[in-house]
């Protein structure tokens, strides 16, 4: 059940971000082609950064959730907004002087400067990552997904609504979708901390504690590898639309590759659900302390994902042709596609493995070494191969596929290898000192929050 909870908020938070791209096309194209060169850099890698530091408030969370220390759970929240809104202010020159990076890139004149404008629009949306994503985990690791849920979808109408009145009606053009996706998305992050705050969290949530800046860089460091864990794999797709824009007849290749990894992405959007829930189960587990219920939720979830990954295997190969009928009305395009069908099919079975021990690893706080694991395999491994069979042996798109695939191979065999052979025993022992190790008692939280008050007033 969780899965699918999860599965849903997966989806919303998906058609929520289509639809802003989808509101783009109201406006000119000359906007509309600039929005579609700089909103990918932009949202997937700080969405995918901030979804990986939030997954470091998911490991502790979980853990101190099914330990029962709930009043730990307020403070790892508190602690991961910190460091998320830090990182935010860090990274917000790159969003004010981003048309002066992009002309210093070669960029064409006129490209930069509404890339420059269409970032500094975006400014509220940096902020916005950066609290959204660790309030979700937070109440998905205490079991309350319905609420994210819910506020996800009442985002989204919003969203929708506010996208027609304000791009199509009134004719505000970038600035319209931009503000109908702040004014929507704020409401996420207003609605859940209603929630927090207004005591449906009363054993999790004990209000702001001057204790929240303390232990804070191993916090720190479980997030930087959490948000690099993630930001890899958005890299690794990233790189090959790059290498296909270099292929004869660029247009049909990037259009196709695009296309694919757009199915792909969709059809990863339910397995997210199953890597939140498998995080979740695993850290609530190892927190109580149980290694057989860890052992046994990685075996049930693991099967679950893997029967549906086996059904959306056969229905990719199933439509083949009709799949990229559903994008482009390009032959060609439709042909490139096709002739990768079983390779995307075969990409969304992996899907399946890829995200479950992907939440495994998370939920035993292991993000350091799938941070590792992905770069072996991603970019030492799957990279240059795509680049050999894509050019010197001129298969092109797919010789690119079949290097992306036989990457995401190995990190599934490592993973699955590693996950197999875990000693949960071992991993209960490490997520008791853990949690003991960063332990305030309710008595040493307020001395602890007092003794900072003196410093700050000396």
């Amino acid at each position: 059940m969780e899965g699918w909870i999860s599965f849903y908020i997966s989806k919303s938070n998906t058609i929520w971000n289509v639809c802003s791209n989808t509101s783009i096309h109201w406006t000119r194209w000359g906007t509309a082609t600039c929005w579609l060169c700089t909103h990918p850099d932009h949202h997937r890698s700080i969405c995918k950064w901030d979804t990986g530091m939030s997954s470091a408030t998911e490991t502790l969370c979980g853990q101190a959730f099914g330990a029962r220390q709930y009043h730990m759970m307020g403070i790892y929240l508190q602690r991961s907004c910190i460091i998320n809104v830090v990182t935010a202010t860090i990274l917000l020159p790159v969003f004010i002087f981003s048309g002066k990076i992009f002309r210093l890139l070669g960029e064409e004149e006129g490209i930069a400067n509404t890339a420059g404008y269409i970032s500094l629009w975006f400014i509220p949306m940096l902020y916005f990552f950066s609290l959204a994503f660790a309030i979700q985990k937070y109440l998905q690791t205490q079991l309350k997904n319905m609420i994210v849920g819910w506020v996800s979808a009442a985002s989204f109408v919003l969203h929708v609504l506010l996208s027609w009145l304000f791009v199509s009606k009134l004719n505000w053009g970038i600035p319209g979708a931009m503000s109908a996706m702040s004014i929507s998305s704020w409401l996420i992050v207003i609605g859940l901390l209603v929630y927090v705050f207004g005591g449906w969290c009363p054993d999790t949530w004990r209000g702001f504690t001057l204790a929240a800046f303390s232990d804070l860089i191993p916090v720190i460091k479980l997030s930087i590898s959490s948000g690099l864990m993630l930001c890899l794999e958005l890299w690794y797709t990233a790189s090959l639309v790059l290498l296909a824009g270099y292929m004869k007849d660029a247009t049909t290749q990037v259009s196709a590759l695009s296309i694919c990894l757009n199915i792909t992405a969709w059809e990863l959007m339910l397995f997210v659900g199953f890597l939140t829930s498998s995080s979740v189960r695993v850290s609530n587990e190892l927190g109580r302390g149980d290694a057989k219920a860890a052992k046994f939720s990685v075996k049930v979830i693991f099967f679950t994902s893997v029967c549906i990954g086996v059904l959306f295997f056969i229905v990719c190969l199933a439509l083949d042709r009709q799949i990229a009928k559903i994008f482009t009305n390009e032959q060609q395009v439709i042909k490139a596609v096709s002739s990768l069908s079983l390779l995307v099919a075969f990409s969304v079975l992996l899907n399946s493995f890829q995200a479950v021990l992907t939440g495994v690893a998370v939920g035993a706080g292991r993000q350091s070494m799938v941070a590792y694991i992905n770069i072996s395999c991603y970019y030492i491994i799957g990279v240059p191969i795509g680049v050999i069979l894509g050019y010197v042996f001129h298969l092109e798109i797919k010789g690119i596929w079949i290097g992306m695939t036989i990457g995401v191979v190995m990190q599934v065999t490592v993973l699955g290898y590693i996950t197999s052979t875990t000693n949960w025993d071992e991993q209960v022992r490490k997520a008791s000192e853990r949690l003991d190790r960063w332990l305030l008692r309710h008595s040493e939280e307020s001395s602890n929050g007092n003794s900072i008050r003196e410093r700050l007033k000396s």
